[in-house]
């Protein structure tokens, strides 16, 4: 059985980026603030003692949070700063479009859209923290809710979404007076037959 310690160290990493605040802590951990103020103390010098370690708790006004040590901002900025098309499929690229373009926008919707199962590649989106849930869909089930965040902006430099190219500026005439040729090469072939 793992300790209150653990516990408060599991709950602020699974918290993530929104950490977690005093009230919930203690209801959580069925401690008081005077004795979850003595965890975050014995936590937060685990971390500060231990040179191996890359993490650290913070305190933000009544929200406590893990953080990656500041030490180890360069190769934080290294991680980020990789070009997002090599280590995102094409079916989350795919995603990011329908969501920058439609949002908001449901799974099912962009599901929809794609012909296939999305859910996979949208949290890899969430997790990267491109798109987010913002909402509920007033439909039954009240599906999330997608839409891109402004790290999104940040990360392709756009000041807003007004910034995204118009749709019609990748449509192609070539492309699609080519498909009506192919298409009519076609029949024609079969009317021979």
């Amino acid at each position: 059985m793992s300790t209150k310690l653990g516990k408060l160290e599991s709950l602020l990493y699974i918290a993530g980026d929104n950490g977690l605040s005093i009230n919930n802590l203690c209801e959580l951990l069925h401690v008081t603030e005077t004795e979850l103020n003595n965890l975050t103390v014995k936590l937060k010098r685990k971390y500060e003692n231990d040179p191996d370690s890359g993490l650290q708790v913070i305190q933000i006004n009544d929200l406590f949070k893990m953080t990656t040590n500041p030490d180890t901002g360069e190769i934080i900025e290294k991680y980020f700063s990789k070009d997002l098309t090599k280590t995102l499929s094409q079916s989350a690229l795919e995603i990011l479009s329908i969501v920058a373009y439609r949002q908001p926008i449901t799974r099912v919707e962009i599901d929809d859209i794609r012909g296939v199962n999305s859910s996979g590649a949208l949290q890899t989106l969430v997790w990267r923290g491109l798109i987010k849930a913002n909402g509920k869909k007033d439909a039954p089930g009240h599906p999330n809710l997608y839409v891109t965040t402004d790290y999104f902006l940040q990360y392709f430099n756009f000041k807003s979404l007004a910034d995204l190219p118009l749709i019609e500026d990748f449509e192609d005439e070539n492309f699609e007076n080519e498909r009506l040729d192919f298409e009519q090469n076609d029949s024609d072939q079969k009317g021979e037959e």
